[in-house]
């Protein structure tokens, strides 16, 4: 009878970031603290608006809540082409901004106009790209797909799904986050 031979594989820890983590107050549980700022729950100081210090295709994870609206337009599109080449494909980013049509998307002048709003996410997708009738003036290279959803208002998050899709297209202040998860394909 012939023995079988197992090979010990060695399991590689989970790289999971929290860009722009700030006092570390609301990273998620196994997440690397990351920011420009030295704080106590800052693992990483860097400045994203750079080149990330991540090898490709290196990091599993990304937590960014509440970061991309102090981001320029152009520091928006290098921010998802790091995104991309940091990430492992499959690899799951969420990304968490005020809401356009809420009053918080505008109450802090530190932010950068115009609002992350959900028409945005769509340039992040090849094949959308490219099922457009005009040459891509952005210049994305990224694959992502994603899905949105949304952090409600207290007074509407105890609603129905119907009542709730009703007040997002048609409330000022229904929505108070818009909330993206992107998959690199």
């Amino acid at each position: 009878m012939k023995k079988l031979k197992f090979i010990e594989q060695k399991e590689t820890a989970r790289v999971c970031l929290d860009l722009g983590t700030g006092k570390g107050a609301t990273r998620p549980e196994g997440f690397v603290g990351v920011d420009k700022v030295k704080h106590k729950g800052v693992s990483t100081v860097t400045d994203l608006h750079k080149r990330w210090p991540w090898k490709a295709g290196s990091v599993d994870e990304v937590n960014a809540s509440h970061l991309l609206q102090y981001f320029t337009a152009q520091d928006r599109w290098h921010f998802v082409h790091e995104l991309y080449r940091v990430l492992k494909v499959g690899g799951k980013a969420t990304i968490i901004t005020p809401y356009w049509a809420a009053c918080k998307a505008y109450g802090d002048v530190t932010a950068c106009f115009p609002p992350v709003s959900e028409a945005w996410y769509f340039r992040l997708n090849k094949a959308w790209r490219e099922q457009q009738n005009y040459d891509d003036p952005d210049g994305y290279t990224c694959n992502f797909d994603h899905s949105l959803g949304y952090g409600m208002h207290h007074s509407v998050a105890v609603r129905n799904q119907e009542y709730q899709q009703h007040a997002i297209s048609f409330w000022k202040e229904a929505a108070q986050d818009l909330c993206a998860t992107l998959v690199k394909l």
